[in-house]
């Protein structure tokens, strides 16, 4: 039976699995919510009080009974029509719950029944004094100068002191001089005002400055009528200032700006950057931020105070009014796809809210996708190239290193350990670059061959020397380090390969004179580390930098002139087809640290298979006609982006229950389209890595020729899926667009 009710039934997003919407009743005396307004409503059976947004409003439901509004907590929408938009579409495009899109929109603290205001913000600003003070007044106490001009441009946010490179001691020190004071006001739209460039625009940088502007000045009333701009950039060429200077031009159009980053660790100098370069309030969304900030910062951004926001892939989700420009900085990179819950690609996100808003995006990388190269080949996106870097920089010469049948120390051959000798001596920086966390990749038991396994996963656990012991790096699982075989009882346990903690530990026993900076995920967990030990390489005394992937990502360190990457091979042989555009984009971004100033730049590329030809031609012909070869290969396989995929996972402790889910899941989605020459189903088939965390891992691997006939699948396929009965133990996904096959 339907109930059809005097007041108005609103449909209410709940953060809950299921993918449908709920019917609630207004009580007497409300208004009705408008669209994207949060609300507070009983849910399930013991009517527990849950946050939902209002997605649409009716005055007859098809269900007899209906609970009511407990209260409205929004005077206005929170999320705005923008937002709503882009979150349904990717509900629908990525077949997850619309209710756990649109509360995952909201920061934390508006998750819950707290009211979305902003608070009165504390600022450091300059006293009547300071303004009248002569400019060499503090040339004695220079970082207090440096503080001053800043106070005297715009008061600083307080909690923000470290994104503008001041510190707290220099401020306390201007408040005692009666320069500057603290006070507390409601935050309110600053005049921009930009700096000048550092330097002139190369003419590669000029052409395309000029056609992002263009596309900003540009008649953008049409729908859908927004630019994608591929802006491919060798490292070090200037991508950051044809940003700044688009940036600038939004601007200067009343507009915002949304600019999305790969990683957190990125936040701080890419802030610092745009602080330097703009009188404008700028805030980061990411998850290094607590609850408080975030929400101060997705509040400031959407009542349209903020012109610049810096974020990692979930700030895609905030509110503009006044949005005008998107630049996706590092396009190519892994991070900007969420792997978990939510599957969704910020980067693609941002393509269809700048498409839905008329405006253009811009997406930069040294290296793009192969998905993103061979839309800028069909023409759908705008291609410009940037070949040489500005200024005195020139780009690094390359070296493949052949290691076979070599002495190596800690992974290191004796050509690569001279050169870092050379590179110190001089004065410079050196940077070894390998991706693996540790001390060792494996403990094992030299009489009897026993191995250091991870009792939860397929993986064998990493001896880790700093505190010394066994970790999992797949589900963290963590063990002392024994003094004896548990097989054997032999105590002759030796290890075998190495991580960065070793690299360390044998490079600064080599060097002792100068210091050695390890920067992994372990030596970067705690709050702050990672600015100490930038700080320190910033200084540009020589020192040499030993780190993970961490320091392949759009770095500046300007004193580093060599860069050796060892165990470079492991993505010529991957079980991924995109292991080797990954490790090519690897490889380029990391050897683009070398050489970004006034000095010459060298890359020693260590290489068990120094003869490859991918690897022969990433080097020595450049990412474009590698990329090239692989999009052939691509094409001939059937693979993305000329076939598009899906994978259905179920992940069980037992093995059996998940196959069995799934092959009924296969005949379900068989029985709606069968296989055909535009439809292939591959699986059951377990994951790369079939247990993880003590659950084992299936998947069915979905491929289409067409993205629409992909969508009519599993917009068919999900709602019967939900249907199926399960062990309640089974968990299950879908992941649209898969960069990773697990």
């Amino acid at each position: 039976m339907s109930k059809t009710v005097e007041n108005t039934i609103v449909n209410v997003a709940l953060a809950v699995p299921l993918r449908r919407v709920f019917d609630y009743e207004v009580p007497n005396g409300y208004s009705t919510p408008e669209v994207g307004t949060r609300i507070s409503v009983p849910f399930g059976k013991g009517n527990t009080t849950q946050v939902g947004v209002v997605v649409g409003a009716k005055n007859e439901s098809e269900w007899e009974s209906i609970k009511k509004i407990d209260s409205i907590l929004d005077t206005f929408s929170t999320l705005d029509n923008a937002i709503m938009a882009l979150c349904r579409w990717a509900a629908s495009y990525y077949q997850h719950a619309l209710g756990e899109v649109l509360l995952g929109a909201l920061p934390t603290q508006l998750r819950k029944a707290l009211p979305a205001q902003l608070p009165a913000l504390d600022f450091w600003e300059a006293t009547d004094e300071a303004f009248g003070l002569p400019d060499n007044a503090l040339k004695r106490a220079p970082k207090q100068a440096e503080a001053l001009q800043n106070l005297k441009r715009a008061p600083l946010r307080i909690g923000t002191e470290k994104e503008h490179n001041i510190t707290l001691t220099s401020l306390k020190a201007l408040v005692q001089k009666g320069l500057a004071t603290r006070i507390s006001h409601m935050p309110e739209r600053v005049e921009t005002v930009a700096q000048p460039a550092p330097y002139e625009l190369t003419d590669e940088q000029s052409i395309a400055l000029y056609s992002i502007q263009r596309q900003l000045s540009a008649d953008q009333t049409q729908a859908n009528s927004s630019t994608v701009t591929l802006l491919e950039g060798a490292t070090g060429s200037g991508k950051t200032e044809i940003y700044l200077q688009a940036i600038e031009t939004a601007l200067k159009n009343d507009q915002q700006a949304l600019v999305l980053i790969p990683e957190i660790g990125l936040s701080p100098q890419t802030l610092h950057r745009f602080q330097s370069r703009f009188t404008a309030t700028i805030v980061s969304l990411h998850s290094g931020l607590n609850d408080r900030q975030r929400s101060e910062n997705w509040l400031l951004a959407s009542k349209g105070i903020a012109d610049i926001v810096i974020g990692t892939r979930s700030a895609i989700f905030t509110p503009m009014p006044r949005l005008g420009l998107i630049v996706i900085d590092e396009e190519h990179d892994l991070s900007f796809k969420q792997q978990e819950g939510f599957r969704y690609n910020a980067r693609d996100l941002a393509i269809v809210r700048a498409q839905q808003a008329s405006i253009p995006v811009v997406l930069g990388s040294a290296t793009p996708s192969l998905e993103t190269l061979n839309n800028a080949i069909l023409g759908r996106y705008q291609h410009l190239r940037l070949k040489a870097r500005p200024g005195k920089a020139h780009t690094p010469q390359i070296q493949i290193l052949d290691i076979r049948n070599q002495t190596l120390t800690a992974g290191l051959c004796e050509p690569a350990l001279k050169e870092i000798e050379h590179t110190l001596q001089a004065g410079h920086q050196a940077l070894v670059f390998l991706n693996r966390r540790g001390y060792a990749p494996t403990l094992m038991c030299h009489s009897c061959g026993w191995v250091s396994q991870c009792p939860n996963c397929d993986a064998r656990f990493t001896l880790h020397q700093s505190p010394s012991h066994l970790r999992c790096h797949h589900c963290d699982t963590q063990r002392p380090l024994p003094r004896a075989c548990p097989e054997c009882q032999s105590t002759k346990l030796t290890h075998t390969g190495s991580g960065t903690e070793k690299a360390e530990e044998v490079l600064t026993s080599l060097f002792p004179e100068h210091p050695v900076h390890r920067i992994d995920r372990d030596s970067t967990s705690r709050k702050g580390s990672l600015d100490a030990l930038l700080d320190q390489i910033h200084t540009g005394e020589p020192c040499i930098l030993v780190g993970t992937q961490m320091l392949a990502k759009g770095h500046h360190f300007p004193n580093v002139t060599l860069v050796v990457v060892l165990d470079a091979d492991g993505g010529l042989f991957s079980g991924d087809f995109r292991g080797p555009e990954r490790m090519g984009q690897m490889l380029l971004q990391v050897a683009g640290r070398a050489g970004r100033e006034q000095y010459p730049g060298k890359v020693l590329i260590q290489s068990h298979h120094s003869d490859h030809p991918l690897l022969h031609q990433l080097l020595f012909q450049g990412y474009p006609a590698f990329a090239q070869t692989l999009l052939n290969d691509r094409r001939l396989t059937g693979m993305p982006p000329y076939e598009y995929l899906a994978i259905l996972r179920a992940e069980c402790t037992y093995p059996d229950i998940a196959e069995q889910w799934l092959d009924q899941a296969r005949r379900s989605a068989q029985a709606l389209m069968p296989p055909s020459n535009q439809l292939q189903y591959l699986g059951p088939i377990p994951a790369m890595m079939e247990r993880v965390k003590g659950r084992y891992r299936l998947l069915i691997q979905i491929k289409a020729t067409q993205r629409k006939v992909l969508q009519q699948l599993l917009s068919a396929l999900i709602p019967e899926l939900e249907k199926h009965s399960r062990h309640k133990s089974l968990r299950w996904s879908i992941d649209v667009d898969p960069l990773e096959i697990p």
